[in-house]
């Protein structure tokens, strides 16, 4: 193994310097992740709808249709906490559509933390939006499963439909037949390989000005929004078992996640009747939109973002067409040129498509239903061809701090404590970051090191070939330096590329001891003891 100096006095001596470089990058007025748009927004075009779910008894479906099996759905948002708000608008704006389209509410299965609506923070008490002119998309979701049951094995348990294996909530499963169809949707953070977020923010109230602080309570922020992530191998093998179930007849899968494309490169088989789309291909981010100071801005009293690109994209798209005339291939080519930002890929992302293409030609009312208030809406009616504003999924957080930090009083103790969080968020970016490169150094050396662990593997080929051994380096990474957070997230492919490199757990240890043998860190709020391990 090769070998070279502590890193810990250069660490803390360029420290300081290097944390506030850091910040001012990505929190300046000229952030290269955080854009405006060149055009100004224009009311006149917005989107979506600003209709509701029916009231039951109505629908959307049309008197004579011809209909096979039963539509079913999943919406799941993977985080918590205020500053990602806009995933839990993400799946309740879905659920609204879906039941606009008709789908049951029996049939339909929502997992969320559910720590938005209701938070503190939020400016809205009881109501989330998921444009910057919507109305509630909250009012009627149903709370089948929240907080602490939002994990990985309830959604496997959920889409396999068995109750048996459910740890509370509802108990609703998708119990599905052989001639159902099912729609999955998935928001999120996301690394190469897996899913999941665990940076939790949590207000405390205080002479009427919420006070933000990261919060390391065990029963509420750890996971999927708690954990550990979901894995590509699992849920892959998931779908196996769905499909060998002989429970469905064809299944959509739309992913709003960094990276999301490695979660079925090289892994998702193309017989399963399932089509997949993702918001990025398996080695960039995905980005938040509606954001404060972007064009399109939210309203003035919002401090974070209220949609992502991919999952507002697919959803005005939905809500400005005649789904019986819309083929789910004709959506991911809409969706594909809006997420890239009109083909601004500095600001978009590449959106993917995996599994069984022939599911294309279905027209998507076979999954997301069919609302005859639009059926005479025409192609080109409400289209919105202007860029909008973005910034990197990664950075939304530190975006929703700033603003916070921005609406304080100057004389406010509490303007300090955010300057404080927001200081001690980048120092965690900082450490992890270089104790990766430091890691990779000790193993292969500093002059391949930083290539073998950022390399990416040719399209076509899943990320790693032993996911156990994957899972094991990080477990091995958290126990010494600290829980990666969902901005560590993104390292992933170093932990799988020393996999692929054949080193040993041995190697990995020692590397990770010396790597972190001064942070003191993962005794306190990063400690994978109060968050619980990735893996």
């Amino acid at each position: 193994m090769a070998t070279s100096s502590s890193p810990a006095p250069a660490r803390r001596a360029l420290f300081s310097f290097t944390a506030m470089l850091l910040l001012a990058t990505s929190l300046s007025a000229s952030r290269p992740s955080l854009t405006r748009a060149a055009a100004p927004w224009d009311p006149i075009i917005r989107l979506p709808s600003n209709r509701l779910a029916p009231e039951p008894g109505e629908g959307g479906r049309q008197d004579g249709e011809e209909e096979t099996g039963t539509k079913w759905a999943l919406l799941v948002a993977g985080s918590s906490g205020y500053g990602n708000y806009r995933h839990q608008a993400d799946v309740c704006h879905a659920y609204q559509l879906l039941r606009r389209g008709g789908l049951k509410e029996e049939n339909i299965v929502v997992m969320m933390h559910d720590d938005i609506a209701h938070n503190p923070l939020n400016p809205r008490q009881g109501v989330i939006i998921n444009h910057p002119q919507g109305q509630d998309v909250y009012a009627g979701v149903p709370k089948d499963y929240t907080k602490e049951q939002v994990t990985a094995k309830n959604l496997y348990a959920v889409l396999l439909g068995d109750r048996s294996a459910i740890e509370g909530g509802s108990g609703k499963v998708i119990d599905s037949k052989p001639d159902d169809r099912i729609f999955i949707y998935y928001s999120d953070h996301g690394g190469p390989g897996v899913l999941g977020n665990f940076l939790f923010f949590c207000a405390l109230l205080g002479n009427q000005i919420p006070r933000l602080t990261l919060y390391a309570d065990t029963s509420s922020d750890i996971g999927m929004p708690n954990m550990p992530f979901l894995y590509a191998a699992d849920f892959i093998e998931v779908l196996t078992m769905k499909h060998a179930s002989n429970s469905y007849r064809e299944m959509v899968i739309y992913v709003e996640a960094c990276e999301s494309g490695s979660i079925f490169e090289g892994l998702m088989p193309e017989n399963l009747d399932i089509y997949v789309t993702t918001a990025s291909n398996a080695v960039e981010s995905s980005w938040g939109t509606y954001c404060p100071g972007m064009d399109p801005p939210p309203p003035p009293e919002f401090t974070t973002c209220l949609g992502d690109l991919y999952s507002v994209a697919w959803m005005e798209d939905s809500e400005t067409h005649n789904l019986k005339e819309e083929t789910v291939g004709k959506q991911f080519e809409e969706v594909k040129t809006r997420t890239s930002n009109h083909d601004t890929y500095n600001t978009g992302s590449h959106v993917m498509e995996y599994g069984d293409k022939s599911v294309k030609s279905d027209m998507l009312s076979l999954y997301q239903g069919f609302e005859p208030a639009i059926a005479n809406v025409t192609e080109n009616a409400l289209r919105l061809r202007m860029p909008m504003g973005v910034i990197n999924q990664r950075d939304a957080d530190l975006l929703f701090m700033w603003k916070m930090y921005e609406q304080l009083d100057e004389r406010s103790s509490k303007k300090k404590e955010v300057l404080e969080e927001i200081t001690e968020t980048m120092r965690h970016r900082v450490h992890l970051d270089s104790s990766i490169d430091y890691i990779g150094n000790q193993i292969f050396g500093s002059e391949i090191g930083p290539s073998i662990l950022k390399a990416a593997r040719p399209s076509g080929q899943a990320l790693v070939d032993d996911w156990e051994c994957l899972k094991s380096m990080v477990r091995a990474f958290e126990s010494h330096c600290g829980s990666l957070t969902q901005y560590g997230m993104k390292h992933m492919r170093a932990f799988a590329n020393i996999c692929n490199e054949g080193i040993s757990m041995d190697v990995m240890e020692t590397a990770c001891s010396r790597s972190c043998e001064s942070y003191d860190g993962a005794a306190a709020m990063w400690s994978p003891s109060h968050r619980g391990f990735s893996a």
